[in-house]
């Protein structure tokens, strides 16, 4: 007799690809370059992005940003996901950023169009305006100007990414900390953080008055919602909440 394995102990949802149209992909095994996997038991809410373009390091060519555009597109209509991982199938590497050799192909106007749906994907795209809002204009104008690369402890020192691991015997260190990270975000109110975040994104364009404006904004809409009840009778009563993202 077959019986089902009780949630908490069922395995992560296969991956899953997404697939773009006409475009022939760099995948281990002839496979897709982005797939897709839902985690399951107390992690469920978790979605994991598996980059897998062995041959080109993960590099940001046509397929893999066409593939990754669609898996978004899907993801950011499904109300189940709560925290996106990234995550990549290539070992010792994340992504080695953009494609030079197939950008060498592309005419002026291909290039053009292809940075823009770039910038569309990832917003810290534009390093000559970030990096001195980061890390203020000299030291900016330094790593900009060298080329210098960076080890993770560097970078975590100068506050350019918020974690750097020890490197485990199975290469992904650095992964297990994002999901345990992910795993922290999780119980959290789904709508209060979509919220926040487009507080903290949309303040950091502005002038901190129009900030405080939009942070007003993104309050008022968590008002009505269930989910601010449930925090404050949690509160009240001595209990975790139980959001439900409404």
């Amino acid at each position: 007799m077959l019986r089902a394995l009780p949630r908490a102990l069922r395995p992560p949802r296969p991956w899953r690809p997404h697939w773009a149209r006409g475009c022939a992909s760099d995948g281990a095994a002839g496979g897709p370059e982005i797939q897709v996997r839902a985690l399951t038991g107390p992690e469920q809410g978790i979605t994991e992005i598996l980059m897998n373009r062995p041959r080109a390091r993960n590099a940001l060519g046509y397929v893999f940003v066409s593939e990754l555009l669609e898996a978004l597109a899907q993801l950011r209509e499904d109300r189940r996901v709560h925290v996106l991982l990234f995550r990549s199938g290539v070992k010792g590497v994340f992504c080695a950023g953009a494609d030079l050799k197939e950008r060498e192909q592309m005419s002026e106007a291909e290039v053009g169009v292809f940075v823009q749906r770039l910038r569309g994907l990832m917003n810290d795209i534009g390093g000559t305006q970030r990096l001195p809002r980061c890390l203020g204009v000299a030291l900016a104008k330094e790593l900009i100007f060298t080329g210098r690369r960076l080890t993770g402890v560097q970078a975590q020192a100068l506050g350019l990414v918020n974690h750097a691991v020890a490197q485990n015997e199975e290469g992904d260190a650095a992964y297990h900390r994002a999901r345990a990270l992910a795993q922290e975000i999780l119980p959290q109110a789904p709508i209060a953080v979509r919220l926040g975040k487009v507080a903290i994104d949309r303040g950091m364009e502005v002038d901190i008055a129009s900030g405080m404006a939009i942070e007003g904004l993104c309050y008022a809409q968590n008002i009505p919602t269930r989910d601010r009840l449930e925090g404050m009778a949690a509160f009240r009563e001595k209990r975790p909440p139980k959001f439900v993202g409404e």
